[in-house]
This record gives structure tokens, C-alpha cells and sequence, in this order.
């Protein structure tokens, strides 16, 4: 290839980057937010029990808890829509754009599909690559002031090298994991599901034997923070996400299966190849991407 075509595919290399990173940036706000919505959801349900409990006893006090209370109940809403639907969807665009980018560029590089032509291929990939920053016109904005990382492009070269450094690398450095961490998230969230309702369950039962008033309070608070926890955990999708990552992870090493104990390839079922694993990853991109969207 030409200077010039690696000097073009470095450049969408580069904005490949910057789309990532802005992706980045915007997924930390989404979470960020939705995390502190969280926690101030629970500390106004527990403040404000608290302060009223406590103001027969001590009116500053519990004056000063019930401010705090409504206080957090107002802010909750104020943060959790900083990463609501809007900055939701933009996020999810954002990243698919840097998906895409990143995709084409291992498969130009690899000179499989619209690229076996080597003498065209740089001109397709900017070709395509406009296209897909042309349909999210509306999220360059994102992108302002983020630089690119300083980063050589990746070493492919043809299928044996994409299979090493793109198809071998997403199973085992991205998908597994992943999938691994989103299972720990499952089972965190359900431990603390069950540390909940059994905390709920022994106040009830002491409020009800022991006629303790304050107790039953404590009781209903317990569940409030119980169902603000299960509707976050559901707001996040981990065990949708885990499923997802599985799945991708055994479709990318049947397809590498395949091809170590199939026949012979050439150079047709080489480029069919590297469409199907492409296609995987873009179906679970996809997939994702619907799932967050939707609800």
C-alpha cells in the first residue's frame, strides 16, 4: 500500500480515538450520575426516618436531618436526569460509531470484502468512514477538544494476523472478562438484595413482637432502599450484558473453530471469514445498543 493509503488509514485510525474516547467520557457521565442518583435516593429515605425519629428528642437535629432529606430528594431526580434518555442515547451512538470505525479499519487492514482491491482500499475505508460520521452529525459536538491517542495502527495484515490481534484479543481480552465481570455484578447485586430483605424481614418481625414503632419505620425504609437498588441493577442491564458477552464469545470461537479444522481457505472464504466474525461483533454492538435503548 502507498504512503498515502496509510496515511489515510491512520487518520481514520485516529478519529476512530476520538470517537472512542468520547464514548468514554460519556458513558462515565451516564453512570456517574445514575450512581449518585442512587445514593442520594437512599440516604433521603434513611435521613429523613432518622429525623423523625429524632425530633422529639432533639429538634435541631432533627431539623437539620430532615433539610439534608429533602434536600437529597430533590437533587436524586436533578442528577439522575444527566444520564437519562438523551445523554443515554448519545452515548450509545457515539460508541457505535467508534465501533464501526474500528471494524472497518481491521477489516481494510486484513484485505478482506470491499477491500481485497489493496490499490483501492484506503479510498474505500475514508469512503465508508465518512458515511458513518455523516449520520451522526449531530454528536460531533461530543467530540470537541478530545485529541487523539498517539497510537501506531494495529498489525494486521492479512487473516492469520487478524485473527491474532483482532479476533484472539476481542474473545480474550474483552469478552470474557467481561462477561466474568458482569456475572460478579449479578451476584453482588442479589447478595445484596437478600442481605436487604432479611434485614427488612427481622425489624418487621421485632416491630411486631416487641410493639416497637420505631422498628416498623426502619422496616419500611430497608424495603425502600431494597427496591431503589433492584430497579438500578435492572436500570443497568448486567445480567443482560453478561448473556450478551457470552453469547459473542461462543459465536467468535465457533467461527475460529471452524476455520482451523475446515478445509483449506482461499481467498473468497478468507473475506467470508472476516465478514462473519465482523458481523458478530456488530450483531452484539446492536444488540446492546436496542437493549439500552428500549429499556
Amino acid at each position: 500500500m502507498t504512503v498515502q493509503g496509510q496515511e489515510t488509514m491512520q487518520q481514520v485510525w485516529d478519529q476512530q480515538s476520538v470517537w472512542s474516547q468520547s464514548a468514554d467520557r460519556l458513558k462515565r457521565l451516564v453512570e456517574t450520575s445514575r450512581s449518585r442518583a442512587l445514593a442520594l435516593a437512599v440516604a433521603a429515605a434513611v435521613l429523613g426516618t432518622a429525623a423523625s425519629q429524632v425530633m422529639s428528642r432533639n429538634t435541631w437535629l432533627g431539623t437539620g436531618l430532615a433539610f439534608v432529606a429533602a434536600l437529597a430528594a430533590g437533587m436524586s431526580p436533578l442528577l439522575a436526569r444527566r444520564g437519562g434518555p438523551t445523554q443515554m442515547s448519545d452515548w450509545i451512538r457515539t460508541r457505535a460509531v467508534s465501533e464501526a470505525l474500528k471494524g472497518e479499519v481491521y477489516t481494510c487492514l486484513s484485505g478482506a470484502g470491499p477491500y481485497a482491491d489493496r490499490a483501492n482500499a484506503a479510498a474505500v475505508l475514508m469512503e465508508r468512514a465518512d458515511g458513518f460520521r455523516a449520520n451522526a452529525a449531530d454528536l460531533v459536538r461530543h467530540t470537541a477538544g478530545v485529541a487523539p491517542r498517539s497510537r501506531a495502527l494495529p498489525p494486521v495484515s492479512d487473516v492469520d494476523t487478524y485473527i491474532e490481534h483482532r479476533l484472539r484479543q476481542q474473545i480474550e481480552t474483552y469478552y470474557r472478562p467481561k462477561a466474568a465481570w458482569m456475572q460478579s455484578r449479578v451476584d453482588l447485586l442479589g447478595k445484596v438484595e437478600l442481605a436487604f430483605g432479611a434485614v427488612g424481614a427481622l425489624l418487621a418481625a421485632a416491630a411486631g413482637a416487641f410493639s416497637v414503632g420505631g422498628l416498623a419505620a426502619w422496616a419500611a425504609v430497608i424495603a425502600s432502599v431494597s427496591i431503589t437498588v433492584t430497579a438500578h441493577a435492572t436500570a443497568q442491564r448486567y445480567a443482560y450484558q453478561h448473556l450478551e458477552f457470552l453469547r459473542t464469545t461462543e459465536e467468535l470461537q465457533r467461527l475460529l473453530d471452524r476455520r482451523r479444522t475446515g478445509p483449506a481457505p482461499t481467498g473468497e472464504s478468507t473475506g467470508v471469514f472476516v465478514s462473519q466474525c465482523e458481523h458478530v461483533i456488530s450483531i452484539q454492538n446492536e444488540a446492546w445498543m436496542i437493549r439500552w435503548t428500549v429499556g
